[in-house]
């Protein structure tokens, strides 16, 4: 067996309603299958969604939109001086970008201000606010930041400034009192779609100055939909793909800066481009520095200029990968040593000199490494101030379970799945504890195994180029509309290895009924010496189309892989028992030796995991359900390895079977070779064998064992007696077949055994391991279990 790292779940649409989008759109199974998991599960709801024109809602059809419209173009009138109150991450970057590209269009007096992270913390703050009003500005408008800001909105009320909050966060029980607040989410909204991110709602606000759609805009309005993971339906699905369109051929001296230092050809830029690419080196500015870089970079007109801040953009990313690579090993460590997985449902850590620009990539590490909600702070102990990030879990609402400990966050805010926050120090273990009585009541442990949903079970056959190509037309993917992922479930491996400089990469080549598929697995290639060639492997991943020296042809990409049935690995004839330490996997593992001279052969290492099989009761009480069961030497006959494995489940058997001589390449006498030697015995009388036996062995063509093996089989039929080394032939003694000697019979046995074990083919040799451990019978309820 080889266990996968998540569990998977494939999802089990209606088939009825694949089925009338099969008909009535005419598409394959697998698209209107993809379909109907999103949601898109009428007629009307998926041809829009595939073939329907991008319209986006009337921006004024958001509360407060006129209002603030108004305050707006009466400040370009007077050209009084506006200040664009941003946010330091992709989003805000973005979102005060396009405003300011906006207004500036406009003709209006403007400049932006984006807090410092580590000297203000998120939001607006009261000093900015008393500093803009010092330095004459008269209306302040906030992009992806402000519906938490009570006490801010009542400084700039009190200073006689005029605030639009324009934000996508959720908001809370009580919302700031502002000139004008546009949000989707707004409590008095009645806007068609809530789910914009912040540049998303500043498009709006831009597309209601301009009174039509900005389409020059939508290349910057992409990155911070993009980077911000909101759902990337409706409005947002439009944005994704009209601003992939738009930045592919974009003139932003800025933007292809940034991406020529990136090694970016526009013409291939997707989402991915944009999420893995573009927004961590924009994020990258404000973790570590003051995010003004990023938006002079997208604002410039001068290409030297931005030729200089793409460089200094891209080595703050570098530097903030390193960063981010450190604090994530003292992190793990803090979690296993402080705060472990089996008493902690959610993990509350953190140390003074964290970089807190970048513990929420950290926050995300350890999701990933260990499933929990995760909070990870940064301790400032002169302040009594921690300041932190938090990632969730699917089942554990962040935002919602972070609300019941306000009274202990007097700064937070974000969403189901991700949050920031600042408490006091004293406070982070009353948090901690708070939050995990919460996920206590909410969280099973069922939920804290990590869960993969797959859209489809495929067959090989089904996958071609034109269903590849049509699965396109479901791009831009993202939240709400990951890019599909398959089950391929027991297909045979036509070949497998690593590759990569470091070979920590994996290729296989899989079949199933004539039809084949290329797959490669990136981190996956120590998994190679994990899977048996002859095993039936099952894999989960992304299909794809390889276009190589204009060959296309399908290929998977590969997250995961399984192997349900027990696997057999064959080291016989090698000598390489001390490579079962590296060989063997060490969880489970059972190392079985019969003859105890091999005990004093083993790695000393080894020897206290050795057990030794001294007889059959041994065997009959060997534990060995889903062990990784290392066979190390020959068995003394088939019962011990039948009663040592009937029906025990193991994962993987390692078979090396060792034995100091071989019986199979000695000659074993047939009866003609007994019948002559009688007769030899007959005519010569008494014979030294001491003395004439390797005469007689050599006359014949026979080894002296050959020779001592037919007198011991003569001896206990009582044919013969033997007295220091004289054999005498016992005359009148009566008939008895040769196979009621003990010796004759054990001989045979082991003839056979070695024949069985030793000399038969890879093939051969499972097919009788699976006879023992009744595989054919079990192996289609474990996959069901498994699956």
């Amino acid at each position: 067996m080889l266990k996968s790292k998540t569990k998977w779940i494939v999802r089990n649409p209606d088939q009825n309603l694949t089925q009338m989008l099969v008909n009535e759109l005419k598409i394959t199974p697998l698209t209107a299958t993809l379909l109907v998991n999103r949601g898109l599960n009428t007629v009307d709801s998926a041809r829009y969604f595939l073939f329907g024109k991008d319209e986006f809602h009337d921006p004024f059809s958001l509360k407060g939109m006129d209002t603030a419209v108004n305050r707006i173009r009466a400040a370009i009138e007077k050209q009084e001086p506006i200040l664009i109150f941003g946010d330091y991450d992709a989003d805000g970057v973005s979102s005060t970008t396009l405003l300011m590209m906006t207004l500036r269009d406009l003709g209006a007096n403007v400049q932006f201000y984006i807090p410092n992270r580590f000297t203000e913390g998120y939001g607006p703050n009261e000093p900015a606010f008393r500093e803009a009003e010092r330095n004459g500005i008269k209306l302040i408008i906030t992009i992806d930041t402000g519906i938490a800001a009570v006490h801010e909105a009542g400084v700039a009320k009190e200073l006689g400034l005029d605030l639009i909050i324009t934000d996508h966060h959720e908001p809370g029980p009580v919302l700031p009192e502002a000139l004008a607040i546009i949000h989707p989410k707004h409590p008095d909204s009645t806007y068609p779609f809530r789910e914009l991110a912040g540049v998303g709602v500043a498009f709006k606000l831009a597309h209601a100055l301009y009174g039509r759609v900005p389409e020059h805009l939508l290349e910057i309005a992409v990155i911070g939909t993009i980077a911000d993971l909101v759902s990337l339906k409706g409005e947002n699905r439009i944005i994704a793909k009209k601003g992939l369109e738009k930045i592919r051929l974009t003139k932003n001296i800025g933007l292809r800066a940034i991406l020529k230092v990136a090694g970016v050809d526009l013409a291939s830029i997707n989402e991915e481009t944009i999420g893995f690419t573009l927004a961590p080196r924009i994020n990258a500015v404000g973790r570590l520095e003051d995010a003004d870089l990023a938006v002079q970079l997208l604002l410039t007109d001068d290409p030297d200029e931005a030729q200089s801040l793409a460089m200094e953009m891209d080595n703050l990313n570098k530097t903030r990968q390193e960063i981010v690579n450190t604090i994530t090993a003292e992190a793990i460590e803090e979690v296993e040593k402080n705060f472990p997985i089996d008493t902690n449902k959610v993990l509350v850590i953190g140390r003074e000199g964290w970089n807190a620009g970048v513990i929420g990539i950290v926050a995300s590490r350890l999701v990933e490494r260990f499933y929990r909600p995760t909070i990870v702070l940064n301790f400032d102990p002169v302040k009594g101030v921690a300041k932190g990030s938090a990632r969730s879990i699917t089942g554990y609402d962040l935002f919602k379970n972070l609300s019941t400990c306000r009274e202990l966050l007097p700064h937070f805010g974000g969403h189901p799945m991700a949050a920031g926050m600042t408490l006091k120090l004293d406070d982070v273990a009353e948090l901690r504890q708070r939050l995990n009585i919460l996920a206590d009541e909410q969280l099973t442990n069922e939920d804290l195994i990590p869960i993969t949903q797959l859209d489809e079970e495929v067959l090989l056959e089904d996958i071609s180029l034109s269903t590849l190509d049509e699965l396109r037309l479901l791009a831009p993917f993202g939240m709400d509309n990951p890019k599909p992922k398959v089950l391929i479930d027991q297909v045979a491996i036509t070949s497998m290895k690593k590759i990569g400089s470091d070979q920590n990469h994996l290729k296989v080549l899989v079949n199933e009924d004539g039809a084949a598929l290329d797959g490669v697995g990136f981190g996956l290639g120590a998994l190679v010496d994990h899977i048996s060639p002859a095993s039936k492997i099952s894999l989960i991943g992304e299909l794809s189309i390889n276009e190589w020296n204009n060959i296309r042809k399908p290929q998977i990409f590969i997250h995961d892989l399984a192997v349900h049935s027990w696997q057999l690995f064959d080291f016989r004839g090698q000598r390489k028992a001390h490579h079962v330490q590296k060989t063997v996997p060490s969880e489970n593992r059972k190392i079985i030796i019969f003859n105890k001279e091999f005990l004093e052969k083993m790695n000393p290492e080894l020897r206290s995991e050795v057990i030794f099989i001294q007889d059959i009761e041994a065997a009959k009480a060997f534990d060995g359900a889903s062990a990784n069961i290392a066979l190390i030497d020959f068995p003394p006959s088939k019962d011990y390895l039948q009663a040592l494995l009937a029906g025990k489940k193991p994962a993987r058997i390692y078979t090396y079977f060792y034995k100091e001589a071989s019986d199979y390449f000695s000659t074993f006498p047939t009866r003609d070779h007994f019948k002559w030697f009688y007769a030899f015995l007959l005519k010569k009388g008494p014979i030294d064998l001491n003395r004439h036996g390797e005469t007689i062995a050599n006359h014949r063509g026979w080894s002296q064992e050959t020779i001592k093996f037919m007198s011991k089989v003569f001896s206990e039929l009582d044919f013969v007696t033997i007295n220091n080394g004289f054999i005498t032939l016992n005359t009148g003694a009566p008939k008895r077949d040769l196979t009621d000697s003990h010796t004759y019979q054990t001989k045979q046995a082991q003839f056979a055994l070695e024949r069985e074990l030793l000399f038969s083919s890879f093939q051969e040799l499972k097919g009788w391991f699976d006879q023992v451990i009744q595989e054919s019978v079990e192996s289609e309820e474990a996959i069901k279990a498994w699956i």
